[in-house]
């Protein structure tokens, strides 16, 4: 990629995202599951950006969300309804009514309080929901304690004991409509043993639950694949889906996948441009206009980006020495990068870390009021913007608007 002159034409901080490889990635997942009725819904939380969703909804892929404004996205960007499933632990009546009016394919349930939740507001609207309970295997999937999600201390999903409650309440309820199962052991996974066991665990759970007559047509194993940001070994596709289609020999369930960072992770990338060089007596500091508002994954989790750097002018990489990458941010964790090995750096050279496609700018923010980066995506050759630079007209509007009076318009 020409960074040079991307960030020429687009300015920087910059993300860049490769929708060639996005696709790519994307259609390895659903071939590895070609043999079998598969629904592969990209996980929005990675990166929600409309025109990125947009290249995999013509591919026909479904959507993994989280909240109703990601299924709004997913909408918006041409994913159908009925390829729509709606996670996560913490869902408003609001949502709740919102995405059983739109018609989605299923509510996946995290507790027995919000089953009662959606029975009732189904039943106010008239309507019969269609379900899927999240059941915690309780294994150990050896990620990151912050992305893990599969252990009994974690807050997602329910144990067997209480998923079979749950289910046979369900299967007796004129409003609920139990038509899935779903597990998921968390982001970044690396070995496929922890996933080959929670699938047999949750595959003989199923069997289970189909004796007493529970009409199950939904096998969603989640998401979680990881790809390598330094030196971690990664799961190849073939084996992952050998490993879920064994455990389900004998059924006649959908397996639903719900990829994210495979998808998007490795094509992004940030741009950043080097602001100056700083020297106190222990440290070389390189400081660039990118910080942690921008990628905040080395601060919250100490994850590590490769880096490359590019200039105008040659480098002198005789003279290497041990930098951290530090951003604009008041704050002593606005890093980007630790003792990373780099030439002389002049203004206005570039450093850009890779494999930032995914959890990049969806978890980007406007700390001290900084604009968000705008958003370019490269296909066949050519670039084009996706996301345009916050505007600080913009960001202050609503706020603005209020210190001026009108008042209108609260929800």
């Amino acid at each position: 990629m020409d960074f040079l002159t991307l960030s020429d034409k687009y300015k920087t901080p910059l993300y860049v995202y490769d929708l060639d490889k996005v696709k790519n990635q994307f259609l390895n997942f659903k071939e590895a599951f070609s043999g079998r009725k598969s629904l592969i819904c990209y996980a929005l939380k990675a990166n929600s950006n409309l025109s990125l969703i947009n290249t995999l909804a013509k591919l026909d892929s479904g959507a993994d969300c989280v909240s109703i404004g990601e299924v709004r996205r997913a909408i918006l960007a041409g994913i159908k309804k009925y390829k729509i499933i709606f996670s996560g632990v913490g869902k408003s009546d609001e949502e709740i009514t919102e995405a059983l009016e739109l018609d989605i394919l299923f509510i996946n349930v995290e507790s027995e309080q919000e089953l009662q939740r959606v029975e009732s507001i189904a039943q106010g609207m008239g309507k019969t929901a269609r379900i899927s309970i999240r059941v915690n295997p309780n294994i150990d999937a050896k990620t990151h304690p912050y992305i893990s999600t599969g252990l009994h201390e974690n807050k997602f999903g329910v144990d067997t004991q209480t998923a079979s409650r749950l289910y046979l309440y369900a299967k007796k309820s004129s409003f609920l409509d139990p038509i899935g199962i779903h597990f998921h052991l968390g982001s970044q996974l690396s070995d496929l043993e922890p996933i080959s066991v929670a699938a047999q665990k949750i595959v003989e759970f199923a069997r289970s639950l189909l004796a007493l007559k529970i009409d199950l047509k939904f096998f969603d194993v989640g998401g979680g694949i990881g790809i390598v940001y330094e030196d971690e070994k990664t799961i190849k596709l073939y084996d992952y889906a050998q490993a879920i289609l064994n455990a389900l020999k004998g059924l006649d369930f959908t397996v639903i996948c719900e990829p994210g960072r495979y998808i998007v992770g490795e094509s992004g990338f940030l741009v950043t441009k080097v602001l100056y060089e700083k020297y106190t007596d222990k440290k070389r500091f390189i400081i660039i206009d990118g910080a942690m508002n921008d990628l905040i994954r080395p601060s919250l989790y100490g994850a590590i980006h490769k880096l490359s750097v590019y200039s105008k002018d040659k480098l002198d990489n005789t003279k290497q020495s041990i930098a951290d990458v530090v951003g604009p941010i008041c704050e002593s964790g606005d890093y980007l990068a630790k003792d990373v090995l780099l030439p002389p750096l002049s203004p206005g050279d570039l450093i850009v870390f890779e494999n930032a496609g995914a959890y990049g700018y969806s978890m980007a923010s406007n700390y001290n009021t900084r604009r968000r980066p705008a958003e370019v995506g490269l296909e066949n050759g050519k670039d084009r913007i996706l996301k345009r630079r916050e505007k600080f007209e913009n960001m202050v509007a609503d706020e603005l608007r209020i210190l001026k009076g009108d008042m209108n318009g609260f929800e």
